[in-house]
């Protein structure tokens, strides 16, 4: 059995103690322990983006990341965007928009343009491709995901 610590977390505005062992990754303490399953993973190599989160303004691989070195850390996952029942400016494009099919590559398409909207409130279509860059569809979606992203951005600046 591989040694543990405790690790103190700020997931979704909130303070999370976690005992965690010294391989597990964030996606595991996210899914597993918190039970914040709306961060999925899919190549568990960090070739996909489906487990994207935001950390620290950042978009980063959970998959990739060990739990241990997020010791306090700001951590938002696909569920701390919504405001009650509310949806974040981007969830409601994103449906607004009929970008998903199956919706597993999603969250991480998502948090991925929720770090450009937060540094760039107004950006390109090819720093919104960049931005995304690293997240794959499987159903091919793309275009969609950029009608989106650029929906989403006037929204948040009250365009639309």
């Amino acid at each position: 059995m591989s040694a543990s610590s405790h690790l103190t977390l700020f997931v979704n505005g909130e303070r999370k103690r976690i005992r965690a062992k010294q391989n597990e990754t964030l996606s595991q303490i996210l899914r597993e322990r918190l039970r914040l399953t709306g961060t999925k993973v899919s190549c568990d190599e960090g070739t996909c983006g489906s487990c994207t989160v935001v950390m620290d303004g950042e978009p980063v691989y959970s998959c990739l990341l060990l739990a241990a070195s997020c010791e306090g850390k700001s951590i938002t996952t696909i569920e701390g965007l919504q405001q009650g029942e509310k949806l974040h400016p981007l969830q409601q494009a994103f449906l607004d928009t009929e970008s998903s099919q199956c919706g597993f590559c999603t969250p991480g398409f998502i948090m991925s343009a929720k770090a450009l909207l937060d540094r760039v409130p107004n950006p390109t279509v090819e720093e919104i491709r960049k931005s995304l860059s690293g997240n794959i569809c499987r159903c091919t979606n793309y275009t969609r995901y950029v009608e989106s992203v650029a929906l989403a951005s006037r929204k948040m600046r009250g365009e639309v």
